[in-house]
Formats: C-alpha cells, structure tokens, sequence
C-alpha cells in the first residue's frame, strides 16, 4: 500500500471515536500560484518533531541535498531548509517547493516556542530512532503537542536507522499499539543510506495537497 492510501486511511481513522477531540480543524490545502505558461505551483510548510540525536536534522540534510554527514551536529533553536519537487498530479505535474522546519529535540523549547514553530504549518514528520525505545515512548508527547496547535494535519511517523543491524529496540507491533489513536501511517527510513527518505517527504506533500484539491 502506498503513502497516499495509508494517509487516505489514517485521515479517516482521525475523525473517528479514538482520534483527538472533536474541536480540531482540518487544513485546506494550500492555494497554487498561478501561471498560464508554467505547471501549479505550491508552497508547503511542514515540520519534524521528536527526541533530541533520532536523526532528524540529517533526514532534511539527506531529503536537501542527498547525502549525509557522519559527524553529528545538534540543531540549535530551529532550521529552515527548502526544496522543490515535481509532483504528478492527475491532471498534469505541479510544482511544490517544501520549506522544512527542523527543531531541536527538547520539549521544553517545544513548550515555550510551539506558537511561532507551528505557525501555518500544513503538515508533519514524527521522527524516532528505531534502536532507542524511548524515543518512540516520547513521539505521543510531541504529537499530541502538535495536534493541539495546529489541528488535523497529515502526520507521518519515521522510524529512522534502519541501517543499524541488531540493535533494533522497537517492534512492529509496538509501534503500532504507541501510535494507534493517531492513526497515522509509518515509514522506516535511513538517512545514511537514503532508503524511503525521499519518498517520505514526497509522501507527505502528496497528502497535503490531497487527492481532492481540484490538481
């Protein structure tokens, strides 16, 4: 099953009895900048949350400018990235250029800047590391932080460091019993070898822009 069809099921699953409370908005998708000589074209905001070293400053690195750096660098604060993509869209490919919010992974920064991180934000990557059980223990925290900001907006969950043999701390099972009342769908990526990366964050912009937004 595709990105598009897990988004598809997940969005229906979060406006049922166990999803977040009936006071949440859904997001309209965002509004083309229109050219009568060139493809639609869309800016999309989206953002990575979760613990501090999953790895998701090296995702963005990874998704930017396709490669990755051994040495680990922590994000201070937050870092924007942009990248554009070319999305086939049923009536023709539009462009989508992807501006990347990347925050250090303390919640409590979290606390004090939530407004201004998830100002307009139209979609999100839940980012844990796959060989750090706690870090997916801590996903429901940021997520639930996000939701309540900002609304229902799509949300992919990465299990990120794929790459590191034996030392998997997270099971299917588990991470599917941890995020089960968000309904959202999960990609297991590494952003040392680029499995799924790309494919996520285009993913996402699929399910931001939906199969319904008149493209």
């Amino acid at each position: 099953m595709n990105l598009r069809a897990l988004f598809a099921i997940s969005f229906s699953g979060l406006m049922g009895p166990h999803g977040p409370t009936s006071t949440m908005t859904q997001s309209s998708p965002p509004e083309p900048s229109r050219s009568l000589a060139e493809p639609k074209h869309y800016k999309i905001k989206v953002c990575l949350i979760g613990e501090q070293g999953v790895g998701k400053t090296s995702l963005v690195h990874r998704f930017v400018s396709g490669s990755f750096d051994e040495s680990y660098i922590r994000t201070l604060g937050m870092r924007v990235s942009r990248k554009r993509v070319t999305l086939d869209r049923p009536s023709g490919s539009v462009h989508a250029d992807l501006m990347v919010s990347d925050i250090m992974g303390n919640r409590t920064f979290l606390n004090l800047f939530k407004e201004a991180y998830f100002e307009a934000i139209q979609g999100v990557l839940a980012v844990f590391d796959v060989t750090q059980r706690d870090t997916l223990l801590a996903l429901e925290a940021w997520i639930s932080a996000l939701l309540d900001r900002v609304g229902l907006v799509p949300v992919l969950t990465l299990g990120n460091k794929i790459d590191i043999p034996g030392r998997r701390e997270t099971s299917d099972a588990e991470v599917a019993e941890v995020l089960r009342r968000y309904n959202c769908p999960v990609q297991y990526t590494s952003a040392k070898t680029g499995e799924n990366v790309e494919d996520s964050f285009r993913g996402l912009a699929e399910a931001i822009l939906g199969e319904d937004s008149g493209l």
